[in-house]
């Protein structure tokens, strides 16, 4: 008998839950001024969070997934990433848009309903939230493929939870990134729940990175509340991709603190201590704790960022409010490049009022 194969999978952390240094900081994020903009950005994305969700509860927004607790991935990931990359999103990243350009009121109208929230300003190329569980997974490789037909240096960054990483797509997608060495991240937020199925439950292997490994490519756990983390080991993995090199899968290790939606309730399926000991471990509080260490944050400054946060959060929502609705005939006008003779009379009746004789 012989070893054929064998791997490992490596595990990085800058910070601890205290926001104690545990080891030297990647050069590049060894700089306050880049990692106090980096609390500014997971601030604004918990203001933003907020906001949502008291929309929701007053009847102006529908149904919504919190990012709260998972500030760090979407931060972090959008340090690493380059403009002229392309992002696919799950249902939870709006930290990262954020910080990609996507406007607070362009989210908004996505998330009250209205697909003009998928149009965004900027980024032009970035694909709308996909909430099919992994089903824009082998979009990614698509996207990673085109780029790599056209000598393109640039990187596409697929994001979902560890619940997708029980999914066919997301196999397919990750062999086919494999076999053809396509320039291509998997981002993996590893919260903990995929809804109410604990980690555990839904899958047996020691970590989701090393399911990349049957893929052929390498899979790499970060601490997923340190953002110095996950912005240094993402911006590898991007590199090595972008420079011909193949695909990398990053897991985050992160705790969704919310309910999994606004029509869930986490309380029926996990404990209150659980969740305690996680509010202990999340990234604004850890970044937090590290900067006013050193001197370069303190609570002056951060309640007059709060108070910006503020501002910008409610122009937002007045500019989402104050948009005049489009007409419901256009529900019709993305569909199909010529609209098939049975929708086109569903389209009259909808435009004039009146009743479906058929």
């Amino acid at each position: 008998m012989s070893l054929v194969a064998e791997f490992t999978v490596d595990h990085t952390a800058y910070l601890d839950a205290e926001g104690k240094q545990v080891q030297p900081l990647p050069a590049a994020l060894d700089d306050q001024g880049v990692l106090v903009e980096l609390l500014k950005q997971m601030l604004l994305a918990r203001c933003f969070d907020t906001k949502a969700i008291e929309l929701q509860r007053t009847g102006q927004l529908g149904t919504y997934a919190s990012c709260l607790g998972q500030e760090a991935v979407g931060v972090g990931v959008g340090h690493a990433m380059r403009t002229e990359d392309v992002l696919l999103p799950a249902f939870r990243e709006h930290a990262l848009q954020l910080a990609r350009g996507v406007h607070m009121t362009e989210l908004f109208l996505y998330w009250g309903g209205d697909e003009r929230g998928s149009d965004f300003a900027v980024p032009r190329q970035d694909f709308p939230v996909s909430i099919t569980v992994g089903g824009h997974a082998p979009h990614a490789a698509g996207v990673a493929l085109a780029f790599k037909l056209r000598g393109e240096p640039r990187v596409a960054v697929c994001m979902f939870g560890d619940g997708a990483t029980s999914k066919g797509d997301v196999y397919e997608a990750m062999n086919l990134a494999g076999v053809w060495q396509l320039p291509v991240v998997f981002v993996v937020s590893n919260n903990q729940w995929a809804i109410s199925t604990p980690r555990a439950e839904q899958s047996a292997a020691a970590t989701l990175a090393q399911k990349a490994i049957a893929a052929g490519f390498r899979g790499e756990q970060v601490d997923g509340n340190d953002v110095i983390a996950v912005a240094h080991v993402v911006g590898e993995a991007m590199a090595h991709a972008r420079n011909g090199k193949g695909p990398r899968l990053v897991e985050c290790l992160t705790y969704r603190l919310g309910d999994h939606t606004t029509v869930d309730d986490a309380a029926r399926y996990r404990s209150d201590e659980e969740v305690s000991r996680a509010w202990h471990e999340e990234p604004l509080r850890r970044l937090r704790s590290f900067l006013t260490g050193s001197g370069a944050w303190g609570q002056e400054t951060e309640d007059d960022w709060l108070q910006r946060c503020s501002d910008e959060v409610n122009q937002a929502v007045d500019d989402y409010l104050n948009l005049p609705a489009r007409a419901p005939e256009t529900l019709f006008d993305c569909l199909f490049e010529t609209l098939p003779e049975g929708l086109v009379a569903q389209q009259q009746v909808v435009m004039t009022g009146g009743a479906d004789d058929g």
